[in-house]
């Protein structure tokens, strides 16, 4: 099965350097699934000051452009992994924010893990 993995923090973590324990840690956690053939695809992405939002409110589309600060949480990255089951993808979370605590114990944020639809929309 196919899982979504996001990190989340606050916009404040942007422009702060990634410790370079972290960044040679991160390799090895990739290069681990990707020989496996279990790491589909994954980035960082860029800060919420390059992004927009097209929102659908009342019937009408419009448009916000980052950064966006009433967000408590953004979205830094993410991963796509094929994995055997949801322990192994709740294990794999684990390891990935392991390496932060371990890397940058100043960091505070989170992963979010969630299996990507296969089937028909809303089936188990």
């Amino acid at each position: 099965m196919r899982y979504m993995m996001f990190i989340k923090h606050t916009e404040d973590y942007r422009g702060k350097p990634i410790p370079p324990g972290l960044i040679e840690a991160m390799g090895e956690f990739i290069g681990e699934y990707s020989a496996k053939g279990k790491f589909i695809d994954g980035a960082g992405l860029k800060s919420s000051h390059k992004g927009k939002k097209v929102q659908l409110r009342n019937g009408q589309l419009s448009v916000v452009d980052g950064p966006f600060t009433e967000a408590k949480e953004l979205v830094g990255g993410y991963a796509i992994l094929d994995l055997d089951s949801d322990e192994e993808a709740l294990d794999v979370a684990m390891r990935f924010m392991e390496l932060h605590r371990v890397h940058w114990p100043e960091f505070e944020g989170e992963s979010e893990l969630r299996p990507i639809e296969t089937g028909a929309p809303g089936s188990e």
